[in-house]
């Protein structure tokens, strides 16, 4: 279990976060267009695991439209932002947004993703959801770079992220 913190107050997740170095785990999410896409659906492709908690709110959004602008000038990388957001939400979010170099996918039927990569949060006014994460892949599919965000309202180090693509 890992300790992050809601506006100053303490909440839990599920544990930690897979750790560098470790090969990532296959999934199975859904996308805008209610297909279902694992890992092996972007082979041979750098991958940034953008996970947070939900679209409908300010960090979520920001860490979205600033995954995509980044990922514009990234090679042979494909940004996948995760959340338990119904797919509706997240095609009408990328709608509105312009989002096109980016691909959200939802857990929003069982959760297993955030399970699997310990990042559920346990308790507190967000329970069930995803704490805020970046998880990059190598080509791969090999852990390269962590990021927990200790304060949920905070925006993930986005220098951090693409430093570790880029050395991928």
């Amino acid at each position: 279990m890992a300790t992050i913190t809601l506006k100053g107050n303490p909440v839990h997740t599920a544990g930690t976060v897979p750790p560098v170095g470790t090969q990532a785990l296959d999934f199975a999410l859904i996308a805008n267009d209610l297909s279902t896409k694992t890992l092996a659906d972007f082979a041979g492709k750098k991958k940034v695991l953008n996970i947070f908690p939900s679209l409908d709110t300010g960090t979520c959004a920001a860490s979205v439209r600033a995954f995509n602008k980044l990922a514009a000038d990234l090679d042979d990388t494909v940004v996948l932002c995760i959340s338990r957001d119904l797919p509706f939400a997240q095609a009408r979010f990328c709608g509105t947004e312009g989002i096109d170099n980016a691909i959200t996918l939802s857990d929003f039927a069982e959760g297993k993703f955030g399970r699997d990569y310990q990042l559920t949060i346990t308790d507190g006014p967000l329970a069930h959801l995803h704490s805020r994460v970046v998880i990059v892949l190598d080509k791969d599919d090999k852990v390269v770079y962590t990021e927990q965000v200790p304060e949920i309202v905070d925006e993930p180090n986005y220098e951090a992220a693409l430093q570790a693509v880029k050395n991928a």
